[in-house]
């Protein structure tokens, strides 16, 4: 019988499930070689602090939301092979400045993209990498500044905020899967440019509350073809630039468009932007409804995983990000409330967290800077740690109300 498992986060593990594989060799790890089953919050810590992921059999698994049985013996070579690792050089706090100067130019350059192509103005060829280029640098300095800035910054224009961020989220999921710089500036260069078209498109299109009628929608979906028109302009010439742009909309069922392509005849660039975009969609306040938390937007992406995007680029993802993004609103088991600050990459559950409240719900006057490496690690039941994400606005607490 063909053994029925699924790769998981372990911070998505849930008690019931039953562990088959690490991600690593069982030998220096304190588990059983046969595998075992979750059966407390304990298990959980204790196997992040020796992995990222496991593999779960999803026929000994005893939770009723059993993890999706698409399954493989072994993992597929869904990416590139991996070239030299980065790591971050400066501290999140010493990059900071630069991160707020990267965006800034972004920002402006957004307004003025649009600007133009709503006054049939031809954009400057070289023009967009310019500004690409030092955000890619901050990115490989530090990889939790410019997503740190991205928390705290008001997102009050949809369209220009989500060209920023769906160019920051490429560049750091190509830095994550360490891909070469070029890759990064290209990544960088489709994120920013995936929607340029749709400032092509009239107003109460775009801008439209509801569900677009038939005709509508078919005039929407022309802005795929309409940014790929304005990468030309602007002599983006790179293949993961214009793969990204040209199939970001594409759906791993096939339900997506331009073409209905299905697997893996979406080029990587494509399944990557779609992740990207979609996230950052699922992030943002619309007229209709609220943005989700970080954490919401990473799970409602994996619960779409092998229907609307492929699993391993979404679990991928997930891993690039944390299971508690940077900018992300928890509360601790101590009562205590704080935003997370950077990514521990050796226990990502562990992150380095700004504490705004203490357990009493109280201000911390000044705010307190603390590594859940070390911090309470010498209280019983495992030391302080995350207990729960939460909605931005609890306790009255928004990220980008709090220090800009």
């Amino acid at each position: 019988m063909v053994l029925e498992e699924r790769q998981m986060l372990v911070g998505l593990l849930e008690k019931g499930m039953y562990v088959s594989r690490l991600d690593r060799d069982w030998v220096g790890t304190p588990f059983p070689f046969q595998g075992f089953e979750i059966k407390s919050d304990e298990d959980i810590e204790l196997l992040a602090a020796y992995c990222t992921s496991v593999f779960i059999d999803v026929a000994k698994s005893l939770v009723a939301d059993r993890p999706s049985t698409r399954v493989s013996s072994a993992p597929r070579n869904v990416f590139p092979p991996r070239g030299p690792e980065y790591h971050n050089t400066v501290d999140v706090k010493d990059e900071m400045p630069k991160a707020r100067e990267v965006h800034a130019d972004l920002r402006a350059l957004a307004e003025r993209i649009a600007d133009d192509v709503r006054n049939g103005r031809r954009l400057e060829p070289g023009v967009v990498r310019e500004a690409i280029e030092p955000m890619v640098e901050s990115l490989l300095r530090n990889s939790d500044a410019l997503f740190w800035l991205m928390a705290l910054m008001k997102r009050d224009d949809y369209a220009y905020s989500h060209a920023v961020n769906c160019s920051a989220l490429a560049a750091a999921f190509g830095r994550h899967l360490a891909l070469p710089r070029e890759v990064l500036v290209e990544l960088a260069t489709g994120g920013f440019l995936l929607d340029a078209g749709m400032a092509t498109l009239p107003g109460d299109v775009v801008n439209h509350d509801g569900k677009l009628d038939p005709d509508a929608m078919q005039l929407m979906r022309e802005h795929v073809q309409r940014s790929m028109e304005l990468l030309d302009q602007a002599g983006v010439t790179g293949k993961w630039a214009r793969e990204l742009v040209a199939a970001h909309h594409e759906r791993h069922d096939g339900s997506g468009y331009p073409q209905g392509l299905a697997g893996d005849r979406i080029p990587l660039a494509g399944r990557m932007g779609g992740v990207v975009d979609t996230y950052d969609a699922l992030r943002s306040d619309r007229p209709h409804r609220n943005g989700e938390s970080r954490h919401g937007a990473l799970q409602a992406l994996y619960r779409a995983r092998d229907r609307m995007f492929q699993a391993e680029v979404v679990e991928q993802f997930l891993q690039c990000l944390g299971v508690y993004p940077t900018g992300s609103l928890v509360e601790l088991n101590t009562g205590e409330v704080g935003v997370v600050m950077a990514q521990n990459q050796v226990r990502r559950l562990r992150p380095r967290l700004m504490l705004l409240l203490d357990r009493d719900k109280k201000p911390y006057t000044p705010y307190r800077d603390v590594d859940l490496m070390q911090y309470g690690v010498d209280l019983a039941d495992g030391g302080v740690k995350i207990a729960q994400a939460l909605e931005p606005g609890t306790y009255g607490l928004r990220p980008e109300d709090l220090f800009l």
